[in-house]
């Protein structure tokens, strides 16, 4: 019989030649399996397997190392989030298995689902179907990794109408397919899932507009209870409206998009996508433009959201509507480092708003109101020093101010300036294309991937920089972009359902890069090059000069970095 070496908490085991990553934790004694340790008290659930992350079910073929994973750490709860959508599509196969579950966006700290026929989802279903779900989490059973022959799962999911998986599949090539398996029920996760259902004991799944429910997950600092529900319906609407426009274009899921660059057609669906879009921007001016108050427009949104270029093209649509528009970067008010606050590292945190000369930017908001001259200071990104060079601005009764910064929702940076002279707006990468039907396209992955390509591409920053970054990045949208998000007068998917097609090609050189060893990055690298194996390329030269795709792959014809 055939053996692999399994290097462990420093030992190295013997072991036969598929054993599976449980199989090794419970040989190296630990005793997560035999006890049957519980989810409050934090158990190891899958394995850095030679610095890649796996399943306690994934089958070992090769010599490798293994690092155990604990729930609570980053990767276990990404893979608590993805397990119990999991469970909730297997409960809703049992019961509904003629209706077609598809799951939404991110909403909170939950996960929008809903069905795509025309039976309504009442509240007698939702209880159905949680206490299915609580009755699989008390059974304890085993969610087991299986692979199967191409030809067997592209049969398994036509007969079961997973159509989106088989349009998906059918534009693959794979000799096998993953596939994970709970009391029967078969369904691709595109991640690592958890090995026994009675992991999953944290959740909440309740109703949520007229069609839809919420399943909700505990936030990643506290993991043992779930958080009362805050809604965002302005966020739910936008997300919705693309929902629509994709439903509109006939792209709901990427096994789509695949099939137009195979036939030739994705052409004109990038021309309607683009089209959208700008439509959309006009329909935002024309808001503005009801309020003939507004002097200064806020655009603020996370990182790679693509804010410049928005903010470029609603000028030209406001200025379609006879306004003149200034631009100004809230970067300019940027203090020196040494005068930033400090993180929880003792590094200046740059993401505060106490980062800002928050007093200046406000004297200079209002000296404009009044119709004063103001020099708007540039900031030195090299020397860390502003400086006053450029031309005075002034306003008169057309024009406008299009001010873009991270922190243009936050009350606190327009305290003491006329809050009808201000509209916000709220600008973000809302992907609302899904892999099949059950499984997202996150849209924080979207962004870190155009950010590394950007990073790559201005910057000359390494993916292996720009994804160790990041986790710091995300930190800070936490805390100063996302809570503030609901004080936007308007919201914009910055997303275009194209565009992973187009940014695969600059991506997965950069992530091929980042090399075994290389701590956190590699892991992600890894993760987002085995989702981008799933998108066909799509040539950037389809991309137009004024999309604002092009501020992240260059090529635009405004002025960006």
């Amino acid at each position: 019989m055939k053996e692999i070496a399994v290097t462990i908490n420093d030992k190295t085991l013997t072991m036969a030649f598929g054993a599976t990553v449980e199989d090794v934790m419970r040989k190296a004694g630990i005793v997560e399996f035999d006890q049957k340790i519980p989810y409050e008290e934090n158990p190891y659930v899958g394995a850095l397997v030679n610095w890649e992350f796996h399943s306690c079910s994934r089958s070992l073929v090769a010599d490798c190392t293994l690092a155990p994973v604990r729930l609570f750490s980053d990767m276990g709860v990404r893979m608590y989030r993805h397990s119990i959508c999991y469970l909730l599509c297997a409960a809703v196969s049992m019961l509904y298995p003629s209706r077609r579950l598809i799951i939404g966006h991110a909403l909170g700290d939950g996960y929008y689902f809903r069905f795509d026929d025309e039976l309504t989802l009442n509240k007698e279903d939702i209880v159905s179907i949680e206490q299915t779900m609580r009755a699989m989490v008390e059974g304890d059973h085993p969610i087991e990794e299986v692979v199967l022959p191409y030809d067997a799962a592209l049969t398994y999911f036509s007969e079961n109408h997973f159509d989106q998986t088989v349009a998906l599949l059918e534009t693959r090539n794979d000799p096998k397919i993953v596939v994970y398996r709970l009391l029967g029920y078969l369904d691709i996760s595109y991640e690592p899932l958890l090995s026994r259902s009675g992991l999953m004991k944290v959740w909440e799944l309740k109703p949520y507009q007229e069609q839809g429910m919420l399943l909700r997950y505990p936030r990643s600092h506290e993991v043992n209870k779930v958080q009362p529900f805050v809604d965002n319906p302005l966020l739910f609407s936008v997300f919705k409206e693309y929902k629509a426009w994709g439903s509109i274009l006939g792209v709901q899921a990427l096994g789509q998009l695949n099939q137009m660059g195979n036939q030739n057609t994705v052409e004109s669906f990038i021309r309607l996508a683009e089209a959208l879009q700008t439509k959309k921007i006009a329909s935002i001016a024309d808001q503005v433009s009801l309020h003939s108050s507004v002097k200064a427009i806020l655009v603020a949104g996370p990182s790679s959201s693509g804010k410049t270029t928005f903010a470029h093209k609603l000028s030209t649509q406001l200025q379609v509507l006879g306004k003149k528009t200034i631009m100004i970067g809230l970067d300019n008010y940027y203090l020196h480092p040494d005068k930033a606050p400090k993180d929880e590292f003792g590094k200046p945190d740059l993401e505060s708003l106490d980062a800002l000369d928050v007093q200046l930017f406000q004297r200079d908001l209002n000296d404009l109101f009044d119709g004063k001259e103001v020099i708007i200071p540039a900031y030195d990104f090299k020397t860390r020093v502003r400086s006053y060079h450029s031309e005075p601005v002034k306003i008169d009764k057309r024009t406008i101010l299009i001010i873009e910064g991270i922190h243009g929702m936050n009350p606190d940076l327009t305290a003491s300036l006329d809050r009808d002279l201000i509209f916000r707006i709220y600008i973000s990468a809302l992907t609302q294309l899904n892999l099949d039907d059950h499984n997202r396209i996150s849209t924080t992955d979207n962004r870190i991937i155009r950010r590394m390509v950007r990073d790559f591409r201005t910057r000359g920053a390494s993916a292996e920089m720009t994804l160790n970054m990041w986790p710091s990045v995300h930190r800070g949208e936490d805390r100063y972009i996302f809570p503030f998000q609901n004080n936007a007068d308007a919201m914009i998917n910055s997303a275009l359902d194209y565009e992973l097609g187009v940014l695969t090609t600059y991506a997965q050189p950069l992530l091929k890069m980042v090399k075994p060893g290389s701590g956190p990055a590699y892991e992600t690298a890894r993760r987002l090059l085995r989702f981008l194996e799933h998108v066909n390329p799509i040539p950037d030269t389809l991309v137009p000069a004024d999309s604002l795709l092009r501020e992240f792959i260059g090529g635009s014809e405004f002025s960006v970095i």
